[in-house]
């Protein structure tokens, strides 16, 4: 299984953008998936992720209604919708998977990153 993040850039605060994970291999509905992201000099923290099948989603409070994770099963994608950003949210954003069977928030138990995407909000 391989990730791969795509969809980064430079917007101005109160911009929006859509991040775009693709999963390859046949298990994309088997699995947790989550988006975390690190800002420069910041350790990586959770920003949201979807459950198998898409059941059920969970947000840091700092993106809780302004960003929606969510996934497309025949493209093997997901995604993250961010709005209304903010500088705050100027990080590099990754993509990873969990084999854990309950969907958790610790990035110590995801086995499988993408490569990162920046994405970096002006003010």
């Amino acid at each position: 299984v391989q990730l791969q993040a795509s969809g980064g850039g430079l917007v101005q605060a109160g911009d929006s953008l859509r991040l775009s994970c693709v999963v390859s291999g046949r298990t994309f509905n088997s699995y947790t998936l989550a988006w975390f992201r690190q800002a420069p000099g910041k350790e990586r923290e959770f920003v949201a992720y979807t459950t198998r099948s898409g059941g059920k989603t969970y947000y840091a409070d700092s993106v809780k209604g302004r960003f929606t994770i969510s996934r497309d099963t025949a493209k093997a994608t997901v995604y993250l919708q961010m709005n209304y950003l903010k500088p705050e949210d100027t990080a590099v954003y990754y993509c990873a998977r969990t084999r854990r069977t309950l969907p958790t928030t610790d990035l110590t138990l995801y086995d499988i990153w993408g490569q990162g995407t920046l994405v970096t909000v002006s003010s």
